[in-house]
């Protein structure tokens, strides 16, 4: 069955929690390291991730050493181990957090760690039989693993043309399996509580479609998806839409026909009334009736939204359809979640609250 990334966070979690090895099978760039970062900020734990894909079985069985008179496998300092010390925070720079505690300066330490084998099922069959023993019996050659260690395996799915090595059978039957799968409104959920610029997070609202745009035969370098998307991101923090090289960076990152698309819809927030318009008359600013305009002011008010503006601004939206109403309070309270006590918001709510479910 297929699952969201909400419902995978979830499922993964308790998997944990009954000592079992979640597998998370789904296309490139959807979000399926993003889940493990997740889990390890939420439950304080040191994410150590091993790319299958690069290693070798000896990185997994061990290293062969002689000691005296017979030979044995050394771990590798990659995998904590029994007695190993809990992981310390550090900074940047790679210094120790410190921490007070009743007065007495602690370092301030993980609670174990997560363990991410990623790329299992883009590594060869000599790696997947040598991740046994790790995924089975917790244990490193002869050494057992520290049993605040969680381990969670990811790979790509065969279907996609990405470089797909056959799970054997014992392996399969070690992993409890999840297929994640895509959803533009999850996505928009965290994209708009994560600073993604509204221009984007407006262009996923009117086009669901673009945020995964992938085909196992596309012939363009990219495409779009949760990944490029937040890459996309990234570079309008450091040029504009209308510069000429925003063009060629975008289709670079997101693929040319999605960012053509992208840079027509962006044009459309050039023609939509200033919020300082909206704001003085909100009575008489024209209401647009085309979905791809609508969808841009939505993201726009959303964006420019304050507790000093939101009464009028509302006051205008109250006159959009009533669906687009939802999707503007929604992405403005997603980007500013202190709106949610302002007298207008709780207004429009006990006036509306049907259409928000």
């Amino acid at each position: 069955m297929k699952v969201k990334i909400s419902q995978c966070t979830r499922m993964v979690a308790i998997a944990f929690a009954a000592g079992l090895v979640p597998m998370i099978h789904g296309s490139p760039a959807i979000g399926k390291s993003s889940i493990i970062n997740q889990i390890a900020d939420k439950y304080h734990l040191k994410v150590i991730d091993l790319r299958l894909a690069q290693c070798d079985p000896t990185d997994l069985n061990g290293f062969p050493s002689v000691m005296g008179e017979r030979a044995r496998y050394l771990p590798m300092d990659t995998f904590p181990l029994e007695g190993d010390e809990l992981p310390a925070y550090t900074n940047k720079d790679g210094s120790t957090v410190y921490e007070d505690v009743n007065g007495e300066k602690k370092v301030k330490r993980y609670d174990g760690w997560l363990l991410f084998l990623d790329e299992m099922t883009s590594a060869p069959k000599a790696v997947q039989a040598a991740g046994y023993k790790i995924v089975l019996d917790r244990m490193v050659g002869q050494k057992k693993l520290h049993e605040r260690v969680m381990i969670a395996c990811a790979g790509n799915m065969e279907s996609d043309n990405a470089i797909v090595e056959e799970m054997s059978t014992a392996m399969q039957s070690r992993l409890v399996h999840l297929e994640l799968v895509v959803d533009a409104k999850e996505w928009i959920e965290w994209a708009t509580s994560n600073g993604v610029d509204y221009r984007i997070t407006s262009f996923i609202n009117f086009k669901p479609g673009m945020i995964y745009t992938f085909k196992p035969d596309h012939t363009d370098f990219t495409y779009s998806s949760p990944r490029t998307l937040a890459f996309a991101n990234q570079i309008l923090k450091h040029v504009d839409i209308k510069d000429p090289d925003a063009l060629p960076l975008l289709a670079g990152t997101l693929s040319e026909g999605v960012a053509y698309e992208f840079k027509v819809f962006c044009a459309i927030f050039d023609k939509l009334p200033t919020i300082a318009a909206i704001t003085d008359q909100p009575n008489a600013i024209l209401v647009p009736d085309e979905p791809s305009v609508l969808f841009a002011l939505c993201g726009s008010i959303a964006h420019h939204a304050t507790k000093d503006n939101v009464t009028p601004l509302l006051t205008f939206a109250s006159r959009m359809p009533v669906e687009f109403q939802v999707v503007m309070l929604r992405e403005m309270i997603r980007r500013d979640k202190t709106l949610m006590g302002h007298p207008a918001v709780q207004a429009w709510i006990a006036k509306s609250a049907m259409n928000l479910f």
